[in-house]
């Protein structure tokens, strides 16, 4: 059975691939849903201890945007899309078509939108995953939650990425002209890792 200590560079590699992939796939669904021209990062894979979950994107006091939602059927786990909220605001304007420096507080309709946002995002980012490997991965329904990063960060964590003392985090952070800024963070339970990793052909 694998464990967390024993994913080398080798299955960093296979990982950082994964997160490419789908967090590429994801971004071009934005990026079309928006008729924007997206940028998007080198995935970073790396494990983290659960003191450090908090800041893992930024300030643990900072105001974020969370769209959070589990990952069950082959493998389980969880997923996670973040964004500060002037990337929420800005992402949830052009779907309004509002001005772009509307900057209310977030109403029930906007929160629809962001939650609509996660669906697109997991969606894109699982059938990218679930083609690599031949797994049948179910996204669970969006939760969207407006709170400081340490306590967005926290939740998931408890719930499924964290093993011993570490949480396996996969970023990609993407950007655009209108300033948009954002990050795919995916966290496998620990038994989804050799799943993962026997499906790639990877030995493990």
């Amino acid at each position: 059975m694998l464990t967390l200590n024993e994913v080398n560079e080798k299955y960093f590699d296979v990982l950082k691939e994964i997160g490419n992939i789908g967090a590429g796939n994801a971004t071009t669904a934005i990026a079309n849903m928006l008729g924007l021209r997206m940028d998007m990062s080198v995935p970073e894979v790396c494990f983290l201890p659960v003191e450090e979950l908090g800041s893992a994107i930024g300030a643990e006091d900072d105001v974020i945007v969370g769209i959070m939602l589990g990952v069950e059927a082959d493998i389980d786990g969880s997923m996670m899309f973040l964004m500060d909220t002037h990337s929420a605001h800005r992402i949830v304007n052009r779907l309004m078509m509002r001005d772009d420096n509307y900057n209310e507080p977030f109403d029930e309709m906007d929160l629809s939108a962001i939650k609509e946002i996660g669906n697109i995002i997991a969606g894109s980012y699982l059938s990218a995953l679930s083609g690599l490997t031949n797994l049948t991965i179910v996204p669970s329904v969006p939760f969207v939650a407006v709170d400081m990063a340490a306590a967005i960060l926290s939740v998931p964590a408890v719930q499924f990425g964290i093993f011993g003392d570490n949480a396996l985090m996969i970023n990609t952070k993407f950007s655009d002209d209108l300033g948009i800024n954002g990050y795919f963070i995916l966290m496998p339970e620990e038994d989804s890792y050799a799943k993962i990793l026997t499906a790639l052909g990877v030995p493990i």
